[in-house]
């Protein structure tokens, strides 16, 4: 299994907009970054993510699970975007802030930090963990 963050505006989609699509899920759609889409094409029907919140929250406010694996953006005629569908598995007790990444040096090459940019990042199985301790969240 693979560990990945998913960094949404609350405004455009929410955490509470991914509980609402239930068991369903919802592609990840939307993606124009080849970086982005690379990791997409990279994940597996299982994985589990983090939800963040961007922008004024700057937050991971929940977990998700690959629900789908990489297919054609329905968004787009463009057949260079692919995106995965993803399904809410649980919020997170307590959100874990960007601040609080930053001021944990173990998290220092998260790429969250690194490359702040970019909407989907792989997570390593010990920042996985560490991040899910910080946030009480356990499986």
């Amino acid at each position: 299994m693979a560990y990945w963050l998913f960094k949404s505006e609350p405004n455009a989609w929410s955490w509470d907009d991914q509980v609402a699509k239930g068991d369903a899920g919802q592609e990840w759609d939307g993606v124009r970054n080849y970086q982005a889409r690379n990791n997409m094409r990279e994940m597996k029907v299982g994985d589990l993510g983090f939800f963040y919140h961007s922008v004024n929250e700057k937050r991971i406010v929940g977990v998700v699970e690959v629900s789908a694996e990489a297919h054609p953006d329905s968004t787009t005629d463009d057949p260079r975007w692919e995106c995965v569908d993803i399904k809410a598995v649980a919020p997170m007790p307590n959100p874990v802030t960007l601040a609080d990444i930053k001021a944990e040096p173990r998290l220092s090459e998260l790429a969250l930090v690194r490359q702040s940019r970019l909407s989907v990042v792989p997570v390593s199985d010990a920042e996985w963990a560490l991040i899910c301790q910080m946030g009480g969240y356990r499986a």
